[in-house]
């Protein structure tokens, strides 16, 4: 017989067939001749209640089921005579497929996150966090809807790579020399005779490599893990997490910002869709704003609003800020809430950013100063995407890359893209993690990735 899910379940009629579902058991309590088992099998936040009679032969072992354990239940699926729940599975069999012992760590009450993270492979059978991770699957599926439907083309940019996008310089290693005896070329490390025959790192950014394609088959995007060697522990960042790059040919820094907001109000719609039994429990149990923030970005036309203007309304604010306002300075965690939450009380593209704090790849403003760049900022998460319109012009794009002491020869291939059939172009980095907890109220970004790798932590 052929599993049914408790989703699919939940969402049909009772009928004489017999149904098949397997899964882990919530909660067992027991009657005079009956035993009430919730069964949950992950494809749902709700549970299944199945009753066993003691007419089943193995009921004796039946009463042994305790949370956790595991168990397959065939029945038939019945209008449910109790509260809190529509249909239920009266047992004409139940199969014990393993029992867990006492000491299984989630038992029926509320765990605090941080002792979750210490059992991040149990985790995800807890309501919370199964409910966050399916958002994260849907979120996936939509991302690549998203696209799809806008005739973007889906590419795989390379995680080891020999470049460094952003030019910070915080890049995970790559290497099979032997720690113990690192081969020498004076005082520097001779990676000639190392895997690639140079220094090899962990991506940060797919973005160089999506503009090649970009300039070849006109819209693509790619959407994959990236790394960043940064020692901070803060609730926002992570050493892997996912990105989601779009690549616009013949697109300027106009498109680039219509394309940001009509994607992030896309997947905010999506999930209040199609989630809503997994949305409300983040709405009930961890924030209780969330949904009037989702309904916000979801129905507001995002602000436009340069630089120098922000720094204009931050400077002027009666509200104190930790960190200091000025051009030339970037913008902090405190500037975007202020923006977003207090002055405009809705998402906000701040543009056209100081050229000194922007990477060497975007695009010079005609007044010399500034670049086409431009961040997405959202209420609760502050900023959620960051693009730009990407230098097209080979002598200006030179010069930047002689500023920040990038070498040429390093980025022939980069160069040549704008030798051959040059154009406009731009595009963006969406955080999924941000993305996720922007959705779910999540406040930490641990807790949105199944397995975090930040520093000092790399269980699992």
């Amino acid at each position: 017989m052929k599993r049914s899910k408790i989703s699919v379940l939940l969402k049909s009629k009772p009928s004489a067939e017999t149904v098949l579902i397997k899964g882990w058991v919530r909660t067992r309590r027991d009657s005079k001749g009956f035993s009430f088992i919730e069964i949950n099998d992950g494809s749902c936040r709700e549970n299944m209640q199945v009753i066993a009679g003691q007419e089943l032969e193995n009921y004796a072992d039946i009463l042994r089921l305790s949370t956790g354990s595991a168990a397959a239940v065939t029945g038939r699926l019945v209008a449910s005579q109790g509260q809190g729940q529509a249909w239920e599975v009266q047992a004409t069999g139940v199969e014990i497929i393993s029992i867990a012992p006492d000491a299984y760590p989630l038992q029926k009450k509320r765990h605090s996150d941080e002792f979750l993270r210490g059992i991040a492979h149990l985790r995800p059978r807890t309501n919370k966090y199964g409910a966050a991770f399916r958002i994260r699957s849907e979120l996936s599926y939509a991302i690549h809807r998203f696209f799809k439907e806008r005739g973007f083309t889906y590419i795989h940019t390379p995680i080891i790579t020999a470049s460094d996008c952003e030019g910070a310089g915080e890049m995970f290693r790559v290497t099979t020399l032997n720690p113990d005896n690192i081969p020498k070329a004076g005082r520097s490390v001779d990676y000639s005779l190392d895997f690639f025959g140079r220094q090899a790192n962990l991506t940060v950014s797919g973005q160089l490599e999506a503009e090649l394609f970009a300039l070849a088959l006109g819209d693509v995007y790619t959407f994959g893990p990236t790394f960043r060697a940064e020692n901070s522990n803060t609730r926002r960042h992570a050493a892997e997490f996912w990105m989601v790059e779009p690549e616009m040919a013949f697109c300027d820094l106009a498109g680039d910002m219509a394309l940001g907001e009509e994607m992030v109000k896309y997947l905010v719609a999506y999930v209040m869709d199609e989630c809503c039994s997994d949305l409300d429990l983040f709405a009930r149990f961890v924030d209780k704003n969330l949904m009037a923030t989702l309904e916000n970005i979801a129905s507001s036309d995002f602000v436009r609003l340069p630089y120098r203007e922000a720094v204009d309304i931050l400077s002027s604010a009666t509200e104190k800020f930790d960190y200091e306002v000025g051009f030339g300075k970037d913008l902090q965690s405190e500037h975007e809430h202020y923006l977003t939450e207090r002055h405009f009380k809705k998402p906000v593209i701040v543009y056209d950013y100081p050229a000194t704090i922007k990477p060497f790849y975007m695009r010079v403003n005609s007044d010399g100063e500034t670049v086409a760049a431009m961040d997405v900022l959202v209420p609760s998460i502050g900023e959620i995407i960051g693009g730009s319109q990407r230098e097209e012009r080979i002598d200006v794009l030179e010069a930047r890359m002689d500023e920040a002491g990038l070498l040429r020869e390093n980025y022939w291939w980069y160069l040549d893209s704008r030798r051959f059939g040059s154009v406009p172009h731009s595009g963006f980095g969406l955080g999924f993690e941000r993305l996720i907890m922007l959705i779910t109220g999540i406040s930490n970004i641990r807790d949105v990735i199944p397995f975090p790798r930040t520093p000092g932590s790399i269980e699992f």
